[in-house]
């Protein structure tokens, strides 16, 4: 069992980190949210600057050193690249645990994110608690609350299960919603918008999950613009026939 650890210190991320071992297995997890290869990987990152064309508005509502939580919507693989390349700011987000093991795994490590097994309790309770580490030093937690990307380019219906307690557990940061779109290629370059909101107005203590859901929901269809479909994601793709099927 994950025992309480109050955030902020090197000595309680320490203790959260060796907590956290255990529910990964012969996986390496690397550092999360403090991860010193960080600014690195975002150096290199940048390259990426000469296949795709950042446009993002509102980066002025966010602020190096500054804790906020990052609800985003997920078109492209390329999203959480996109917004972190718009700003010098460290971003972690929650990753599926199973990333960690694959052949991409040291990318995930690098960048320092928080592996997450779906379904599990005890993960999930860790998994909180080294996102309270994140934002207790001055980073940012990112969260794609869709939980896979868009099949068909719409905003699909938040999954409540990762989000409610991310911000339950965090009540005090300030939230935002970035929305991101690409353009069709011009060129060798793919233009890519995005906007990233003020903080939005929640009341974290007060409001129920539903409620808490639809402003996000509502705050990120007026940021950015996409069409709204009040189903999750997962089930839309499950619809979609396979290449093999189509003729």
């Amino acid at each position: 069992m994950v025992n309480p650890v109050p955030a902020g210190s090197t000595a309680a991320y320490d203790a959260l980190l060796e907590q956290g071992k255990p529910l990964y297995p012969g996986t390496r997890i690397g550092r999360p949210g403090v991860s010193k290869l960080y600014w690195l990987t975002i150096a290199v990152l940048r390259v990426i600057r000469l296949h795709l064309r950042v446009e993002m508005a509102g980066t002025e509502h966010l602020r190096r050193g500054t804790p906020a939580i990052i609800v985003a919507n997920h078109v492209s693989a390329w999203d959480p690249v996109c917004v972190v390349m718009s700003g010098w700011w460290r971003v972690t987000a929650f990753t599926k645990a199973e990333y960690f093991s694959g052949r991409g795994a040291f990318f995930f490590r690098w960048m320092g994110q928080i592996p997450l097994r779906r379904g599990d309790a005890e993960s999930t309770t860790w998994a909180m608690r080294m996102s309270q580490e994140a934002l207790a030093a001055g980073g940012m937690i990112g969260i794609y609350p869709e939980g896979t990307r868009s099949p068909d380019g719409r905003l699909h219906k938040f999954h409540k299960r990762v989000l409610i307690p991310l911000l339950q557990a965090n009540p005090d940061v300030a939230v935002h919603v970035a929305a991101v779109a690409y353009d069709k290629r011009s060129g060798r370059r793919t233009r890519v918008t995005g906007r990233i909101s003020a903080p939005i107005p929640l009341d974290i203590r007060n409001a129920t999950p539903d409620e808490l859901t639809r402003v996000l929901t509502e705050a990120m269809i007026e940021t950015g613009g996409q069409e709204y479909v009040d189903e999750y994601a997962q089930a839309v793709k499950k619809r979609r026939p396979t290449k093999d099927a189509q003729v």
